[in-house]
């Protein structure tokens, strides 16, 4: 059997998983631990508090600094089937695509690297070869953050990561942080006829997303020459959700807005946020609580994940062009694991298989030839690993 045929036989039992964010990965990472142990790896598994999901961190080569990491998230977003034209958690092959969730986002470099373990454990390795697959990406990047943590206690230093998500083998050396947010407005009710008796929550959140686009509107102000490489070359700012109120006629004692910050540099974060908090505690609060002394505004941290800096010295860039024939490397606006690895101290770059305008839709699919090449890059990397770190 080729290498690409491995590859999708073991893509097509990754995508059978439905490990949705809200789920367990468990049985996932069951498979890939028996996968890899079985090719020689030495395998640590680490569950999240609840028991109910977890990282994997394995590795092939000798015990030593300087190690390549290969990273991939286990975790999808929902599939509602009826959108689909096939059942989402069983791979389809059509006109040399291959659908279903998670094929490119990231099953699809996963179940590569999957393939290609038994090809590195026969190499004489003089760099350790590193699969990390982590949970609850898609929902904040835990199992990321708790992975570098075990890291950092381990001792283990490895120097490389190739984080393989869907780029379609673009080598991407830079992207926005992703920081997300739920602020929750807490009101008293009424009738309403009174709408002064009461504190209505959503007229407040109306108020704060108010302000929050003014701000967005500010941030394009800050553009420059570091920014000038992003799609937008600013900071951005959204609100995705906003839930709150009973019925028309009730003052609504509670509303939650769930938003985002994409930040081209941390301090346009600290702008944003600072200027957030200093409306709801100078202004809007004390207005609510004019009215009412319990009420209130909460803000939630739902994850902030830093971006992915560009650096001049990056060997994580320099293997991977060389490997995909690459001349020229861009940045992304949408957020990875990438900056938590690259704070660890390692250089990093994203390229993996797949395009991001397929990730999250319905009918997600990875083509045949984007796989192969994933495959020519991992199969290039021997070479690399072959050499002791310098």
């Amino acid at each position: 059997m080729s290498d690409l045929e491995t590859t999708l036989t073991i893509l097509d039992r990754l995508i059978a998983y439905p490990t949705v964010s809200a789920d367990s990965n468990l049985e996932l990472i069951a498979y890939a631990a028996g996968h890899l142990e079985d090719c020689g790896a030495r395998v640590t598994v680490s569950h999240d508090p609840s028991g109910q999901k977890a990282n994997l961190f394995a590795t092939l080569g000798p015990d030593v600094d300087g190690g390549i990491v290969l990273s991939g998230h286990t975790d999808v977003v929902p599939a509602q089937a009826e959108d689909w034209s096939a059942d989402p958690y069983r791979m389809h092959r059509v006109d040399g695509r291959c659908y279903g969730r998670g094929a490119c986002d990231m099953k699809g470099f996963i179940a590569a690297v999957l393939a290609k373990a038994r090809h590195y454990a026969a190499l004489d390795l003089k760099r350790p070869l590193h699969v990390a697959l982590t949970y609850d990406e898609e929902v904040g990047c835990f199992g990321a953050r708790q992975l570098v943590e075990d890291l950092k206690q381990s001792g283990r230093r490895p120097s490389v990561a190739i984080i393989g998500e869907p780029t379609e083998m673009r080598v991407i050396e830079g992207h926005k942080g992703s920081y997300e947010y739920t602020t929750c407005f807490h009101g008293t009710d009424g009738h309403g006829s009174e709408p002064d008796k009461g504190v209505n929550a959503i007229h407040y959140a109306a108020r704060f997303l108010s302000r929050l686009l003014e701000l967005g509107e500010e941030m394009k102000s800050r553009a420059g020459e570091d920014s000038a490489r992003f799609s937008p070359p600013w900071t951005t700012v959204q609100a995705g959700r906003i839930e709150g109120g009973l019925a028309r006629n009730i003052i609504a004692r509670h509303c939650n807005v769930e938003w985002e910050i994409r930040p081209v540099r941390v301090e346009d974060g600290r702008i944003v946020k600072e200027a957030l908090d200093a409306y709801c505690r100078e202004i809007l609060i004390p207005q609510m609580r004019a009215v009412s002394p319990e009420a209130d505004i909460v803000t939630e941290i739902i994850g902030e994940v830093q971006g992915l800096t560009v650096v001049n010295d990056n060997e994580a860039r320099d293997i991977v062009t060389a490997l995909t024939g690459a001349n020229l490397c861009d940045v992304v606006a949408f957020g990875t694991e990438a900056g938590l690895f690259q704070a660890l101290g390692m250089s990093v770059v994203v390229c993996g298989p797949g395009s991001i305008a397929q990730a999250h839709q319905p009918d997600e699919f990875v083509s045949e030839a984007q796989m192969q090449a994933c495959l020519d890059m991992l199969s290039g990397l021997s070479r690399t690993l072959e050499t002791p770190a310098g």
